[in-house]
């Protein structure tokens, strides 16, 4: 199992938490809330009002979101979903739990004293100059308001 921190449409609430949910496509279980260690840069970007993390570290806020243990078949899914590598790339960052709900068997590692874990998040380092320039956020609401709300694939 891997550890992946989502910040953006695929959260609870969200328009594609479905997937997350969608045992077809692996097992993504929650593990609790957290937010990243580091500072970036969370923007809304282009026609479809996407979320974007921009892989600037020490700029912007520490943004917060929700960590999963996923299966392989999840993790795969995931990176198709997110276009990884050429739109997100999928890289360790650490995150600082803020509540946490994680069982499992003795083979699942624990939360470190610090409450600092690793996770894979799909952030972006290939993107317009001019995202650098957009309102930064500390946390994603597609109905947040900002008025930007998300585009489904399926409505595009």
């Amino acid at each position: 199992m891997a550890r992946v921190f989502v910040y953006g449409t695929l959260k609870k609430g969200q328009p594609n938490y479905k997937h997350m949910i969608n045992t077809a496509k692996g097992l993504a279980k929650f593990q609790g809330r957290g937010r990243t260690v580091e500072k970036y840069p969370l923007v809304i970007a282009g026609k479809y009002n996407i979320p974007y993390m921009l892989n600037i570290p020490g700029t912007g806020h520490h943004v917060a979101g929700e960590i999963y243990s996923v299966d392989e078949q999840m993790l795969q899914f995931l990176d198709e979903f997110e276009g990884c590598p050429d739109m997100y790339q999928r890289t360790l960052m650490r995150i600082q739990v803020v509540e946490w709900e994680g069982k499992g068997g003795a083979g699942e590692a624990r939360v470190a004293a610090d409450g600092v874990l690793e996770c894979f998040v799909y952030s972006t380092a290939t993107y317009p100059p001019e995202w650098v320039g957009l309102p930064y956020y500390d946390s994603y609401d597609s109905s947040g308001k900002h008025g930007l709300s998300y585009v489904l694939r399926e409505s595009r």
